[in-house]
């Protein structure tokens, strides 16, 4: 008999099955480069138009933004409206996904797809249904406490109605972001663990499952805030004030000005995004043995 020693292979081989690999390495590269041109083209003539004035360069749109009329209010006003839609969102989801997860796993194709119809129905479908009713109730509810609930959520300084709809169109971003989480540890066992050591469901909900779960709340967090930012349809639509809206009016007169405000909230956004992408790296470095 006659043993099969193992061959190794060539250098030959190696360069061979390593060319390909190079080569579609360099059309990555290419493809990256291509996307930063396409974000960052534009972002740097933001830029450029946002410090000229008289042809000179100057930062006064920039340092001028804290102090700019109506600014504190609007800015204000967005940051408490985004703060409450994350608090109201995770109150709704968290637990509901968790239920899901340990008792009801058959009705987990049914809660994903009501936190996808959101992205289904238009903004500005909703918007208009919204005003309607918004509209339509005082009307035949006048002098009850329904009617002033009704005007209560229309306050000005801190719409509630802008809150309600917020939270919805965040459903299907903080669901993705929880499952993701979710699916990635073993909350059954440390949920039992947690119950059999005594522990009541609003204690393991706020020591074990928030814990276990931080990243993913802080990415659900941050596209909520980051959708609050930046939306302005229903706002304008509903008549309120908010940063996108102010940051609108203040075009027509001050142009540059609302450029540089623009600019500094993408880079806080971005900021923001990459701080929780440190948070996760470390937490995942803890986590390894």
């Amino acid at each position: 008999m006659t043993a099969t020693l193992p061959t190794t292979p060539s250098a030959d081989m190696v360069t061979a099955a390593a060319a390909p690999r190079r080569r579609g390495g360099g059309w990555r590269w290419a493809v990256l480069a291509v996307l930063g041109l396409y974000f960052l083209v534009p972002i740097a003539a933001s830029v450029w138009f946002s410090i000229r004035s008289n042809g000179e360069l100057t930062a006064r749109f920039y340092t001028g933004v804290p102090t700019a009329p109506g600014f504190a209010e609007a800015f204000g006003r967005s940051l408490l409206l985004a703060a409450l839609t994350v608090v109201l969102s995770l109150l709704l989801m968290l637990p509901t996904m968790v239920l899901v997860d340990l008792r009801l796993p058959r009705l987990r194709a049914t809660v994903e797809l009501l936190t996808l119809l959101p992205l289904m129905l238009p903004p500005i479908a909703l918007v208009v249904g919204v005003r309607s009713v918004l509209a339509w109730a005082p009307d035949y509810f006048y002098g009850t406490p329904l009617a002033e609930a009704f005007f209560a959520l229309q306050e000005p300084a801190l719409p509630w109605i802008l809150v309600l709809v917020y939270v919805v169109l965040a459903m299907p971003f903080v669901y993705r972001a929880l499952d993701a989480g979710i699916r990635s540890v073993d909350l059954r066992t440390l949920t039992e663990t947690a119950r059999n050591l005594g522990a009541s469901w609003p204690r393991v909900l706020l020591g074990v499952v928030l814990p276990v779960l931080r990243t993913a709340v802080l990415n659900a967090a941050f596209l909520t805030v980051a959708l609050v930012l930046g939306e302005f349809t229903i706002a304008s639509i509903l008549g309120f004030q908010t940063f996108p809206t102010w940051i609108v009016e203040i075009s027509g007169s001050q142009p540059q000005l609302s450029v540089s405000v623009s600019v500094l909230s993408l880079l806080v956004t971005w900021g923001l995004l990459l701080l929780i992408s440190t948070l996760d790296r470390r937490r995942a470095g803890k986590d390894t043995p």
